[in-house]
């Protein structure tokens, strides 16, 4: 495989390439024939099972019963969070607005969140409420710049959060609503696995105190938060009538009161069926970067070479998400740690279909690329804000947060 340049990245993103195309074969860390566990959703009474199961067409024209193991949302999630990583680590530099939480009593375990872990990016109500220089977001100059951002001027959110362009956006919570701009993914990967089996899990819990059912008279109840629970009525916490609690917050099975609900007892043994687990014959990971979708975004008031300057840079953020999140790995969730098979098959898709030679990739040569192309941006006029943007949360998001954090009974 051969290294994919500089000059051959301007020329893909300028002339016929429809796309850069990432493929890697994975297999359960396990190995072949290990259990793993895919998310799993909600399903209405009559389902089998907790998983995205269908049946996909293969390239020898064959159908195999696939498994959804990481859904789109979820990869642009996992490469948002590997872009982060690089640039914290100082190897990656583009702007990442943050709202900084490091101040604010009691919610300092947020630390600061940026625009790369927000579920709507800059476009988020986490943003929207929150203050830049004391202003709230969407009413400083570059909130407001960003709230007029469109497909066709995109230059707010190419200067101020590029990654928003590269994963896409719609601007549903700005003072636009449900008509503000929607801006297409370029960025698009997603995990499958093949020849799917569906199967059981079982669960159970032996007590090593033999805590049983008690009797209505002896049930617990809620206490305050030192003590958690307590026997006694007379130290329990009070309902609106003024009668003791009993205790509800534990298993999902059991009566309030019973020592379950303090997480004592046995649990019977049973099986699961509807989310145990799945064998498959392969995983894979497809991953397009399409440079079609970036040719539809246009930066009013610059020249041919500016726009194509910053559709380069945008490009190459997408190639250091691709190498920066096989670098993080695929440990997707609990009993969910693939491997790949081999090296990650890239390739470039012109317009006829046709794919060239396969081209590598790795973390150091993505960020020599994004380098070269944030100074071939700033050359030609372009480039993206280079200060810090740090927000701070508005007062009354940070009393909303505080009042979702009570207890019901608080």
């Amino acid at each position: 495989m051969s290294e994919f340049t500089f000059e051959q990245l301007c020329e893909a993103v300028d002339g016929d390439t429809v796309a850069l195309r990432s493929v890697t074969t994975l297999q359960p860390a396990g190995g072949i024939g290990d259990k793993i566990f895919p998310p799993s959703y909600a399903v209405d009474n009559n389902a089998d099972h907790k998983y995205a199961v269908e049946s996909r067409i293969l390239a020898d024209g064959t159908t195999s019963d696939t498994v959804l193991l990481d859904s789109v949302a979820s990869q642009a999630n996992r490469a948002e969070l590997a872009l982060q990583n690089g640039l914290r680590q100082k190897e990656l530099s583009f702007p990442a607005p943050y709202v900084d939480f490091k101040e604010c009593a009691g919610l300092v375990d947020y630390e600061e969140l940026t625009v790369l872990e927000a579920p709507h990016r800059i476009a988020d109500a986490i943003f929207r409420d929150s203050l830049l220089d004391g202003t709230l977001f969407r009413f400083s100059d570059i909130g407001k710049a960003v709230t007029e951002a469109t497909p066709l001027n995109a230059t707010a959110l190419f200067r101020y959060s590029p990654t928003s362009l590269l994963f896409g956006m719609w601007d549903s919570t700005g003072p636009k609503g449900g008509h503000g701009s929607k801006f297409q993914r370029a960025y698009v990967s997603e995990i499958v696995g093949f020849d799917a089996v569906i199967g059981n899990k079982v669960k159970s819990r032996i007590d090593p105190l033999q805590i049983d059912k008690v009797s209505p008279d002896d049930r617990v109840f809620n206490a305050d938060n030192d003590e958690l629970w307590t026997p006694d009525p007379d130290k329990a916490k009070k309902d609106k009538k003024g009668k003791p609690e009993y205790a509800s917050r534990g298993s999902e099975s059991g009566e309030p009161g019973q020592p379950s609900k303090i997480n004592h007892g046995n649990i019977a043994p049973s099986i699961d069926t509807e989310s145990g687990g799945v064998t498959i014959s392969r995983a894979v990971q497809t991953t397009v970067l399409s440079f079609a979708t970036l040719r539809k975004l246009h930066f009013r008031d610059y020249n041919d070479e500016a726009e194509g300057a910053a559709r380069v840079a945008i490009a190459a953020l997408g190639i250091a998400a691709t190498a920066y999140q096989r670098k993080a790995g695929f440990d997707l969730r609990s009993r969910c740690l693939l491997v790949p098979t081999g090296p990650a098959r890239m390739e470039t898709l012109d317009r006829d279909g046709s794919s060239n030679e396969n081209i590598t990739i790795d973390t150091n040569h993505a960020a020599s690329l994004l380098a070269k192309a944030v100074a071939r941006a700033k050359n030609a006029g372009i480039g993206w804000e280079e200060e810090e943007i740090k927000l701070v949360p508005a007062p009354k998001l940070i009393e909303l947060i505080r009042r979702s954090r009570k207890s019901p009974t608080e």
